[in-house]
């Protein structure tokens, strides 16, 4: 069996790798390649999973929504570019080839167009954008509660034609809904979450222990390096209000990124940066670097993302699959508007819907401090918001199950 693993962005670049890995295990699976639609795979790339097809980086970097945005990709080569992996798509549905798409309508819509048979993985979509377990949230809109579905009906159209052998969805909530359309709908757990450890106990260090901080500026440049700027500033806001308190900082930084941008701007707000690498915990990134101001260290590192995510007792971010990742380990969330053109209001706000009570949205970075203590004193709510990042991104092991599901239920006439 051939397959073509289809994704459109980075976070669901990594996804699609962490699948594509489980179904290397299966004898009967002859051949995996990738076409990333967005971007150049980046994650494809470092997983050593051949790309065929054309790739190219787009001026917007994938988020395209806006007019403006969209006529910049357009005039970098958008239209050419779609074509030609269209054309790619249409060539491998046509020799038998199985496809799996990996993120929104693109792909999806890609994959039925190949005429074979598909199936798909749906990252962008959640009904916790709408709704909770007990019903509509208030600030869903009429319109939204009568198409009935985060997945529009074209959407839901597409995955009940007969070649489209498998849905896999984000959470259950989202599994339930689709199952009244009559889709081939799996509830598998998010695969996002399959390099974690996840307890959903989370204890807060003593005050004479360090309190350690997660920042996360997100993926893509140079919005990530705006979104930093604004990120120093709520690090600011978090040592004034723990002006008597040992904190950590760790910076989870892209490791495709330029980082000296980075230690610029800290060294720009007064941060003196550390030669001799001596960390209060164990950060296995041999490239990391440290800096210090006060009361606090901030470690800037490119190699060690999981660790940062793991070691970390609470978040500042402006990203979007990081920090799902990091409250499906349980972990608290602060988070704040950026410029975009990815972490907008709008965007801020709908990743509070998805996440719930996990995320705090505050309007200014300079709220930050205030918040943070606030929420480290109440331990009933981190409790509540424990339990709430395993149930909305589920168990680690998805990939295993989806691959498992793929061969076995999905296509199984090879």
């Amino acid at each position: 069996m051939e397959i073509l693993v289809i994704s459109n962005g980075h976070g669901e670049d990594v996804i699609a790798v962490s699948i594509i890995e489980a179904l290397k295990k299966f004898s009967n699976v002859s051949k995996i390649t990738a076409l990333p639609l967005v971007g150049t795979g980046y994650a494809y790339g470092k997983a050593n999973i051949p790309i065929i097809g054309t790739v190219k980086t787009m001026p917007s970097g994938g988020f395209n929504q806006d007019i403006n945005q969209l006529w910049r990709d357009v005039n970098g080569g958008l239209l050419t570019l779609t074509y030609h992996q269209y054309q790619t798509i249409k060539r491998w549905g046509e020799k038998g080839g199985k496809i799996l798409a990996v993120g929104d309508i693109l792909p999806l819509l890609f994959a039925w167009l190949s005429g074979g048979e598909f199936a798909f993985v749906g990252t962008a979509k959640s009904e916790y954008y709408l709704r909770d377990e007990t019903g509509w949230l208030t600030s869903t809109s009429l319109v939204e509660r009568w198409l009935g579905s985060m997945y529009f009906p074209w959407e839901r159209w597409l995955m009940r034609r007969l070649a489209c052998r498998g849905v896999f969805v984000r959470d259950s909530l989202t599994a339930q809904i689709l199952q009244q359309w009559s889709i081939p709908v799996y509830d598998l757990g998010n695969p996002m979450m399959d390099h974690f450890s996840v307890n959903p106990s989370i204890t807060f260090p003593s005050e004479t222990e360090p309190l350690i901080i997660l920042l996360l500026p997100g993926s893509r440049m140079p919005e990530a390096q705006q979104n930093w700027q604004l990120i120093l500033q709520a690090v600011y806001s978090v040592i004034e209000a723990f002006n008597e308190r040992s904190l950590l900082f760790l910076a989870a930084i892209t490791p495709s990124f330029n980082s000296v941008p980075f230690q610029e701007d800290l060294i720009e707000k007064g941060w003196t940066k550390e030669l001799d690498r001596t960390y209060p915990l164990s950060i296995q990134d041999p490239q990391s670097i440290s800096f210090t101001d006060r009361n606090a260290t901030l470690i800037l590192s490119q190699k060690a993302y999981e660790t940062c995510l793991q070691l970390s007792h609470i978040g500042i971010a402006m990203a979007g699959t990081a920090t799902e990742q990091f409250v499906g380990l349980g972990k608290p969330v602060i988070s704040f508007p950026g410029k975009g053109p990815q972490f907008t209001q709008t965007f801020a706000q709908n990743q509070t819907r998805l996440l719930g009570c996990s995320v705090t949205l505050v309007d200014r970075p300079q709220q930050v401090g205030t918040t943070l203590k606030q929420l480290i004193n109440d331990p009933k709510q981190l409790q509540t918001i424990a339990k709430n990042g395993q149930k909305r991104l589920g168990q680690p092991g998805a990939a295993q199950r989806i691959a498992d599901c793929l061969l076995n239920k999905c296509f199984t006439n090879q």
